[in-house]
């Protein structure tokens, strides 16, 4: 339980400094035999700051109650 109390609290650190990432797909518009035209696309993924807060929050209890035992 210790492990999973110290992994939810530096994954909410990390969630803090970085809110999101972004990566980039290749998509096919055309595929014509030998005439390919193909297209490249930004994706995102963001996170509200309050995740890593919850996240922390959540570790914190996590250690907090493995010690009690």
């Amino acid at each position: 339980m210790k492990i999973l109390g110290v992994v939810l609290i530096v994954l909410g650190i990390i969630m803090f400094i970085i809110t999101g990432v972004s990566y980039t797909t290749e998509e096919k518009i055309i595929d014509a035999g030998p005439i390919q035209l193909s297209t490249e696309k930004e994706k995102d993924i963001n996170w509200p700051p309050y995740a890593g807060g919850i996240s922390i929050a959540a570790g914190i209890i996590v250690l907090a109650l493995s010690r009690k035992k």
